[in-house]
């Protein structure tokens, strides 16, 4: 859904002159592929489903601890700890547009919600859908000579009713056709809307322990074809790590050996729901049981901004939390025993964080840290040296990031609107990169933008009487983001802010 108000116009007009872009001319010319034929990483991306960065346990330990604004959640992370003390762990690593479809498009694609066709959730009704015609991250990696996977939610696909009555993908609305499998997400069939994606795991609706499947793997799902539904009755960060770990020994050759692969990995928890039935119960036990914490109170919900009444569901999230690290934990030691780990790059991240009643909010699609917040870790022991960075990082510079790390800068299609900053992360003190001053944020009825210190929004705060908020929060001052500065009470920090928001919505054509 696009943002459109006169006076969002009205506050950056006077700096657009000065900052103009041309709309690129090439978007949709083929790329040329070089393959450097040297030994090329592995690259696993792991992404689980609102999972904010204040809940990584990290964050309570040194050197991270004074690293973040305001408290971290206290979370029991031992493999995502593992990664950040070994990795390259990121300060202000921003979802530029929290919601679940919209990030992945920006993932895949490279590209901003106007360029890739995903400005909300995919969803029946809707007409989000990623772009055939654009270059994407799986397709870019096949291209040059990568094993391609993608297990667990995809989500960046229109739902049509081309599905029996039984769940079957059968390719038509007419009969026996005309059916939807979910309001939101649905099966991504073989052909150009998987993307390049040899090996395909999907995962489908919010149902944890009980989702539906679809994989070109008859083993994983009980012998059935690619497009016939498949329950597997089981938690399922457990059943997908399960695939990875089998893709990974390659016993039944599901990649070529001879290749590196690509393998993204996209969990639906710690995404709601949070209720018994969709939890690791067992993870609640153990780390956040009533003994532990008898009440859902400060110790347990500690952000400051937080009202209580909207965090009943807290244990479940963190143990959710827990949970994915666990399973996470699984598949990186089957990494570590086949001597793979220190030539992966693993890169752990989000879709976008969750408010957890925080400003007396739930879930995402917010302009507040709680819901752009995320985490963002690259480990490559052979390639990288430990350490922090400031360094703002959006959505659509990961896939520019990603091949530069791989030795494949000269692939980067030059419509990519995202950064390669692999420069920036294999030598710091030599990288010639310019370091962005801001992250673009966006929302339904917002935008705003992210620096080191600000958070700049504008947003429709009653769509029937068009009225318009703008204010900043000071991120230093304000860690909580309790007190809304308005534009007048800090002018030259405004004045800033505003050209930066003028030339990134010029930059990613914003409408």
């Amino acid at each position: 859904m696009k943002f459109r108000l006169e006076i969002l116009f009205i506050l950056v007009f006077c700096f657009l002159f000065l900052y103009g872009s041309k709309k690129n001319k090439n978007k949709n010319k083929n790329v040329s592929i070089e393959i450097n034929k040297e030994i090329k990483p592995n690259v696993l991306i792991i992404f689980p489903d609102q999972l904010r960065r204040y809940s990584a346990g990290y964050w309570s330990k040194e050197p991270y601890k004074n690293l973040v604004y305001g408290k971290p959640d206290p979370v029991i992370t031992p493999n995502i700890d593992n990664l950040a003390e070994n990795g390259i762990v990121f300060t202000n690593a921003v979802s530029n547009y929290p919601v679940c479809s919209p990030f992945r498009g920006m993932l895949i694609s490279g590209l901003y919600p106007e360029q890739n066709g995903i400005w909300n959730n995919c969803k029946v009704g809707r007409d989000e859908s990623l772009k055939n015609d654009i270059p994407t991250l799986p397709n870019l990696f096949k291209q040059a000579n990568y094993n391609t996977a993608y297990i667990g939610k995809a989500h960046w696909l229109k739902p049509e009713p081309t599905f029996d009555k039984t769940g079957n993908f059968v390719a038509t609305t007419s009969s026996p056709g005309g059916n939807y499998i979910n309001n939101f997400d649905t099966y991504i069939p073989p052909g150009k809307e998987r993307q390049g994606i040899e090996y395909f795991y999907q995962s489908v609706k919010d149902d944890h322990f009980n989702p539906m499947v679809f994989s070109n793997d008859p083993f994983t799902i009980d012998g059935k074809k690619d497009g016939e539904i498949h329950y597997p009755k089981q938690y399922s960060p457990k059943s997908e790590s399960k695939v990875i770990i089998d893709y990974l020994k390659n016993n039944r050759n599901q990649r070529d050996a001879t290749k590196p692969f690509l393998l993204i990995w996209s969990l639906n928890p710690p995404h709601n729901p949070w209720d018994d039935k969709n939890t690791d119960v067992s993870m609640v036990e153990k780390f956040y049981s009533k003994e532990k914490y008898p009440e859902i109170d400060k110790n347990l919900v500690v952000r400051n901004n937080a009202k209580l009444e909207n965090t009943k569901h807290a244990r479940n999230y963190f143990a959710a939390v827990s949970s994915v690290d666990y399973y996470i934990g699984l598949v990186l030691n089957e990494l570590k025993s086949q001597g793979m780990l220190d030539n992966t790059i693993v890169i752990f991240s989000s879709d976008h964080g969750e408010m957890l009643g925080s400003h007396g909010k739930q879930g995402k699609n917010q302009m507040e840290l709680e819901a752009i917040a995320i985490p963002f870790i690259v480990h490559w022991p052979k390639g990288l040296k430990p350490r922090t960075t400031n360094l703002l990082l959006s959505v659509p510079d990961i896939l520019p990031t990603v091949m530069g790390l791989s030795g494949l800068k000269n692939n980067i299609p030059k419509t990519i609107e995202g950064s390669d900053f692999s420069s920036y992360l294999l030598n710091e003190s030599t990288s010639t990169i310019k370091k962005p001053i801001a992250s673009l944020l966006m929302i339904y009825n917002a935008r705003g933008v992210l620096t080191d210190r600000y958070t700049l929004v504008i947003q429709k705060k009653n769509v029937k009487k068009e009225h318009v908020e703008s204010f900043i929060y000071d991120n230093e001052k304000d860690p909580y983001q309790l007190n809304k500065l308005q534009l007048d009470e800090i002018p030259k920090i405004s004045k800033k802010l505003l050209k930066e928001l003028a030339i990134l919505l010029k930059q990613t054509n914003d409408p």
